[in-house]
């Protein structure tokens, strides 16, 4: 496809040395909060959130009954318990009761990314590279919105992810521009679920998984 670059001849080894040290602290948030709403609630708490030692990885307004807020959260490392869940339920609940930024009756709801989880940061693309994911763009590139291949990584603002291009015989790794990421999840399958509880295992219960 004109206009996918693809990396001829990169091993998966060479790929894992690419993602070891990227660009992974970009100010965009688009993917944790959209503009509007969601944008205001993550600015009005994410000093308070990380400074009780968690990392907002997406925050949504309207789901379910349109009247539910979700904030999807975790620590550095990745991991989050049921009683982290509760911790962040009763110093959000607060901070949002002083503030009121939301008119009329609403639903709190804290919650772990989940296996499947969305990916919304650079580093979140680093963290699981090797593992299968879903990607749609805001714009299409070459006519093309929706991606689906293995992670490699994320470098010089894009995200690497395997795709097939016409004349190679092997999937390629091209470069996807993070800023027209409009959404990227993990694909639930047996290897993502061993990876989860092996790294489950590794930190400890987080019984929020």
């Amino acid at each position: 496809m004109a206009g996918l670059k693809a990396d001829e001849g990169m091993t998966a080894a060479a790929a894992a040395s690419k993602a070891e040290a990227p660009d992974t602290h970009l100010p965009d948030t688009h993917l944790i909060a959209a503009a509007g709403q969601p944008r205001r609630i993550f600015d009005l708490v994410n000093a308070s959130v990380e400074a009780a030692g968690f990392e907002i990885v997406r925050v949504r307004f309207g789901l379910h009954d349109g009247r539910t807020l979700q904030i999807m959260a975790e620590r550095p490392d990745g991991t989050i318990t049921v009683a982290d869940c509760e911790e962040l339920s009763r110093l959000l609940s607060a901070l949002l009761d002083v503030e009121d930024p939301i008119p009329g009756e609403y639903n709190l709801e804290i919650s772990s990314p989940g296996i499947d989880r969305a990916l919304t940061r650079p580093k979140d693309f680093v963290r699981w590279a090797g593992f299968e994911a879903k990607l749609e763009l805001s714009e299409p590139i070459d006519g093309r919105k929706r991606f689906r291949g293995i992670l490699h990584g994320f470098e010089d603002g894009e995200v690497l992810i395997e795709h097939e291009i016409e004349g190679f015989a092997e999937p390629q790794v091209i470069g996807l521009p993070f800023r027209l990421v409009g959404e990227a999840k993990l694909v639930m399958n047996d290897d993502l679920i061993n990876e989860s509880l092996k790294r489950q295992d590794r930190k400890g219960p987080t019984d929020g998984e």
